[in-house]
């Protein structure tokens, strides 16, 4: 596949400037239109904010694309492109395709190209059926064989959280909480599980990413920023939307890929826009902290 950077994001990695990569999936598959196109300036320019250069990651014309121009992100944003992991880049490169990157995608270009932090919403995980379906996001995988710094706010609380850190247990990649002895519940401030290590200096996670280097590692390194108790959503707006969007689910035979986006749709619409309101806020705030932690490691 034909990588093309961005003359922004070209410069700055030339010069070694900190860089944060992004990913396109929020914006085709994770906000609602019009929104989504807003939000992804939104979020480019608070990493700009923060001291590093955005590199929103997308497939155009079957070319992977580090860093998108105004056209290419109105392109991501207004079309109906597919959804692409790791596992479809080089179906997406041979025909020559559009597509919005997953985590996975992302953090695979992104390492490609020399970029060491990757921030985003939520992780994919296990699914609370996956004993019957073994429906275990991609994510996970390319995670523990990724080197990249990932911030995130948990992984999406749709998911079964307590098997999908076991499973990123097994995988050997770490996780840390960012400020919080508690794993981040995406839509909530505490998922309810503890994370093995709390961090709260940020130039101690350059330094995790840089011993994970000197030891060998191939693995990513999770970072969990969970959302401010004064921003999650309420709890038992979540769990009743939860319930019956798992049920909606079910009922209109929804899995696999499909499932995430048609959740958070569900969400978006039985919250009445509350679970939007925090979902932009915790992307945003991944951002920010994702710059300062490029900062760190750029030093």
């Amino acid at each position: 596949m034909q990588i093309d950077l961005h003359p922004d994001v070209d410069r700055a990695l030339a010069v070694g400037r900190p860089v944060v990569a992004l990913e396109s999936t929020l914006i085709a598959h994770g906000l609602p239109r019009p929104d989504n196109l807003h939000v992804a300036g939104t979020i480019e320019q608070r990493v700009r904010d923060a001291g590093a250069q955005p590199a929103t990651i997308a497939v155009l014309d079957g070319r992977a694309r580090i860093g998108l121009d105004d056209e290419q992100r109105q392109h991501i944003a207004r079309t109906d492109v597919a959804k692409l992991s790791a596992r479809d880049l080089p179906v997406a490169a041979a025909r020559g395709s559009d597509g919005a990157t997953t985590v996975a995608a992302t953090a695979h270009l992104a390492h490609l190209t020399g970029i060491a932090v990757f921030a985003t919403g939520g992780l994919g995980g296990v699914h609370r059926d996956a004993r019957y379906s073994w429906d275990v996001s991609a994510d996970l995988a390319a995670l523990a064989r990724t080197p990249i710094v990932v911030v995130c706010a948990g992984v999406k609380s749709i998911l079964d959280v307590p098997a999908t850190l076991e499973h990123l247990e097994t995988l050997g990649v770490p996780v840390v909480g960012y400020r919080s002895a508690r794993f981040a519940g995406f839509y909530r401030s505490d998922a309810g599980l503890d994370v093995p290590w709390r961090v709260d200096d940020i130039d101690e996670i350059a330094a995790i990413h840089r011993a994970q280097a000197e030891l060998g590692a191939s693995a990513g390194i999770v970072v969990s920023n969970p959302v401010p108790v004064d921003e999650q959503l309420d709890g038992t707006l979540h769990d009743r939307a939860l319930a019956s969007g798992l049920e909606a689910a079910d009922a209109a035979g929804v899995a696999g890929a499909a499932l995430t986006p048609f959740l958070l749709d569900h969400f978006h619409r039985v919250t009445g826009g509350a679970s939007l309101t925090v979902n932009i806020a915790l992307v945003l705030r991944n951002a920010a902290l994702g710059a300062v932690i490029a900062a760190a490691l750029a030093r």
